[in-house]
């Protein structure tokens, strides 16, 4: 059974940081890319960070400088440090897997606020 669980999220203010993780049990977890989306409601969901499985990393330019995704292979766990909180990264972040064939799962999210 695939399991994808974020936690990490909360309450911080702008300036702040939060490092949420994201870990997953069921597949081979070095076989997938792992990435970090957030959806604000109303709104489409967004990609924030991707690692591979080698460790290559992309961020999105609005995150660039302040977000770091890292991996940690052995523990089946992918995390997103965030620093330097705006108010405008306030949104439910999901974590997502995906592998070369296109085989995807995702988490339930967790909620990142950021206000003051």
């Amino acid at each position: 059974q695939v399991q994808v669980v974020e936690s990490g999220g909360g309450l911080v203010q702008p300036g702040g940081s939060l490092r949420l993780s994201c870990t997953t049990s069921g597949f081979t977890f070095s076989n997938y890319a792992m990435n970090w989306y957030r959806q604000v409601p109303g709104k489409e969901r967004e990609l924030v960070a991707i690692i591979g499985s080698p460790g290559l990393t992309y961020y999105e330019d609005f995150v660039k400088g302040r977000f770091t995704i890292s991996r940690d292979n052995p523990k089946n766990t992918v995390y997103l440090q965030m620093n330097s909180l705006k108010p405008d990264d306030t949104a439910v972040y999901y974590c997502n897997a995906q592998d070369s064939s296109g085989v995807s799962y995702w988490g339930r999210g967790t909620l990142v606020t950021v206000s003051s």
